[in-house]
């Protein structure tokens, strides 16, 4: 079975060769550099998570000038952004002082804020632009959070000691799923990565379906293994901080951003 979701795809060589660079010299910089890593900068990289989803949806529409379009393939966005982003934490903890995190966010904050705004307004301009079903979406998946995160922490009071980290981590993949389930069940687009896609259509197979829909089990299965994540984590954060909160702050990134890019995509392209 095929792992890698629909319409992966790596960019032109020399595009590819200059992200690895670019990778390269951060990835060097962060090492020698070693930036602090604490909860509040890890939140601070939300914003980033969102403006490289959003990035994509830009992609998907066909709305990047052609300079920058090459960037904004589900490989090469990741690396992009990554870079970018890293990079900027590392200038910003040598020059910034306390406001490391302000820094961080504040310029993640200006770049979605940036190209959200051309996503809507490439929906607004083709007709297709539907906010509300994706805005109620928005809110299941912080309800669902909630209520995941407060079952983990009363079966497990430890993984309290991840904070908003690993509540983030929790949020994010609740994000993902109920997403899917709105783009899947209520707006019909499908599901792109194999292996979801097959626990999607195993439980169109049950007797749930009628009731339920097709990504309840989805949403559950991903609620179980971000919760266990966090669980196993406790240790982790505990005896490595700055390790930790980081690895943690990448599960959250891994369910946040395609969570925040099927919200975005079924905002601008409506049920279309």
């Amino acid at each position: 079975m095929a792992i890698l979701p629909e319409g992966f795809s790596v960019p032109p060589l020399p595009y590819l060769a200059a992200l690895l660079v670019a990778v390269g010299v951060v990835a060097a910089a962060a090492v020698r550099r070693r930036p602090a890593v604490t909860p509040r900068r890890v939140l601070a990289f939300v914003p980033w998570m969102v403006f490289g989803s959003a990035a994509h949806v830009l992609y998907v529409v066909d709305a990047l000038p052609p300079l920058l379009r090459p960037l904004g393939g589900t490989a090469a966005v990741y690396l992009a952004v990554g870079a970018l982003g890293v990079g900027t934490f590392v200038a910003a903890d040598a020059r910034a002082g306390d406001a490391v995190a302000l820094v961080l966010a504040g310029l993640g904050s200006l770049l979605v804020a940036v190209t959200v705004a051309d996503a809507l307004f490439v929906g607004a301009v083709r007709g297709t632009l539907a906010p509300l079903v994706p805005a109620v979406g928005l809110v299941a998946a912080a309800v669902v959070a909630a209520a995941a995160w407060a079952v983990l922490i009363r079966a497990y009071p430890a993984a309290r000691l991840t904070g908003a980290v690993g509540f983030l981590a929790v949020f994010g993949h609740a994000l993902d799923a109920v997403s899917t389930a709105v783009g899947v069940d209520l707006l019909g687009f499908g599901e792109r990565t194999p292996l979801s896609r097959a626990i999607i259509e195993f439980a169109a197979t049950l007797p749930t379906e009628p009731y339920l829909g097709t990504v309840w089990l989805f949403v559950l299965v991903k609620l179980v293994i971000a919760s266990g994540i966090v669980a196993l984590f406790v240790d982790y954060v505990r005896e490595d901080p700055a390790e930790g909160y980081a690895l943690l702050g990448f599960v959250a990134a891994v369910g946040l951003g395609p969570g925040a890019h099927n919200l975005l995509l079924f905002t601008v392209l409506g049920g279309a």
